[in-house]
């Protein structure tokens, strides 16, 4: 079975944005067994449209199209494959009302052009949209099919998700089934040479990588059909990477680095407190965003001035005088300062210089110390980052939820 992709708006002709829907759309396909051998990019023009869905649907089984179902003038998609498939467009109530709902539940007037969103090919099969106005569609015969969703990607990958995926599963007879690996603490180029005899026999499951802020995911692919065991495909693949790269894979279901340790924390029936400085807050934010974290987030301060650092945790004026506030010796106060006093299990608190300006000869911009305190262990842990004060202080945050991590482990 094979498939063409048509990018449909002329904001990515001209550069304004980049086409991450061809990316993302790509993999899944490749994923599915489903040929791509070609994709086309095409602006808001009816007659170049035409064109390009018309000769797509010669050469591939399956159209997938992106973009151009808004309610204005220059919004052509789903008119120009009406016509491809000759269909004519007729009005869906139950969209449109969904649509009304939508607008409504937001404050916002509709004006009359939106009713455009709710007409479609006669006999479609309509796809939902929860994250927006525009739903998508389906156009099919006996031996083609056009697959139409809207073109934020925010829009787009959940529709796909939803909807698209298990049509094609049915479509080619087989099914997709997906593990996240999270990995914390090795870089890209590093996780990608560890891996590469892998990445380049891989048949079935498959991985891919994917680079994050600061950390890294893997997604092993299992491709089986009806009845067949996924989780038995992908299991020695997940175990030989396991064993060449395990202790940076901090999730093997997707969570995240503070999902992490927030369902470590609950597991082990511990509590924590947290001190910031340079990260201020940022740590503190991550954690109580899970929920039930009141059950083991104890406190959390952002002690930004010297003279907080002594009163609220008790770090000493001989120590800062001595040492600085930009120092083992402060971390290491301050983290043990905020577990006593809040009566924790755990302190970890940060302290460091993001930038841009500040930094000494011994601890340049970039420099942060992570303390970590508990009843029977303290350390301190330099670190030495680059990029953006936003940049360096993210990073600080996940270094210290992975060093929780490593520790409550």
């Amino acid at each position: 079975m094979s498939a063409e992709l048509i990018s449909v708006g002329t904001e990515l002709l001209m550069g304004n944005i980049v086409n991450t829907n061809a990316q993302y759309i790509s993999q899944r396909l490749a994923d599915l067994g489903i040929d791509c051998y070609l994709q086309t990019t095409v602006g808001d023009n009816h007659d170049r449209l035409v064109e390009a869905v018309h000769g797509a649907l010669r050469r591939a089984d399956i159209v997938i199209l992106t973009g151009g179902l808004g309610p204005t003038a220059d919004d052509l998609t789903k008119e120009t494959v009406s016509d491809a498939f000759s269909k004519k467009l007729v009005l869906d109530e139950a969209s449109l009302e969904y649509i009304k709902a939508r607008f409504a539940k937001r404050g916002h007037e509709m004006t009359p052009n939106n009713v455009k969103q709710a007409y479609f090919p006669e006999g479609c099969i309509i796809l939902p949209n929860p994250n927006g106005t525009a739903p998508g569609c389906i156009v099919e015969t006996e031996a083609k099919a056009a697959i139409l969703m809207p073109g934020p990607p925010n829009e787009m990958v959940p529709m796909f998700e939803a909807s698209v995926l298990p049509y094609l599963e049915k479509r080619s007879g087989y099914m997709l089934k997906s593990k996240m690996l999270r990995i914390f603490g090795k870089g890209e180029s590093s996780v990608e040479y560890e891996l590469k005899d892998i990445m380049a026999s891989q048949t079935n499951p498959t991985i891919a990588p994917y680079a994050l802020n600061g950390e890294m995911k893997l997604r092993v692919t299992a491709r089986c059909r009806a009845g067949e065991d996924a989780d038995a495909i992908m299991a020695p693949m997940i175990a030989e990477v396991k064993r060449r790269i395990g202790e940076y894979i901090y999730s093997e279901d997707g969570l995240e680095l503070h999902e992490e340790v927030a369902r470590l924390f609950v597991q082990k029936g511990l509590t924590l407190a947290v001190a910031e400085s340079c990260t201020g807050g940022m740590i503190c934010s991550k954690l109580v965003s899970v929920p039930g974290s009141s059950a083991w987030f104890k406190e959390g301060c952002v002690t930004y001035s010297n003279e907080s650092k002594m009163h609220r945790l008790g770090v000493k004026q001989a120590t800062l005088d001595e040492y600085d506030a930009v120092s083992a010796q402060t971390a290491a106060e301050m983290a043990e300062g905020i577990r006593t006093s809040s009566g924790a299990d755990i302190g970890v608190a940060t302290t460091g210089f993001a930038g841009p300006d500040g930094g000494t000869e011994d601890n340049p911009v970039g420099t942060v110390y992570i303390g970590f305190s508990s009843k029977d262990k303290s350390f301190t842990k330099r670190l030495q980052l680059t990029g953006s004060r936003e940049r360096i202080r993210s990073m600080a945050s996940l270094h210290a939820l992975d060093i929780l991590r490593r520790n409550i482990l």
